[in-house]
């Protein structure tokens, strides 16, 4: 084998092992938040895929709740400065609100 077969040999091995490098890497869902903040969620609209985790961190100085109106999910209450994470399983469109504050509402929409 000559030097420039061994080079072709050389690059091609190399390029065969970073590709397969590439192809081994996992990524982690993105992990959104929704901040409860002066009586309202925020965002009150969030849009994920299945599977990405949602928390919801409650700033305010009393409890809430983010209950799903189809009862899909259920935080109960989270007190202040705690928060309350989910993660979707399935996909749909899923309003919810604050069962202590009726008219605190929010929309999650899972592709």
């Amino acid at each position: 084998m000559n030097a420039n077969t061994r080079h072709a040999c050389f690059v091609v091995a190399t390029l065969g092992l970073s590709g397969l490098g590439v192809a081994a890497r996992t990524t982690e869902p993105v992990t959104h938040t929704v901040t409860i903040d002066s009586v309202q969620f925020q965002p009150d609209v969030l849009t994920v895929k299945v599977g990405e985790p949602i928390v919801w961190v409650n700033k305010d100085p009393f409890p809430h709740t983010v209950t799903s109106e189809s009862k899909n999910f259920d935080s109960h209450e989270i007190q202040p400065g705690k928060s309350w994470k989910y993660t979707p399983a399935k996909a749909g469109e899923f309003p919810y609100v604050c069962l202590l504050h009726p008219t605190m509402k929010g929309t999650l929409r899972v592709k």
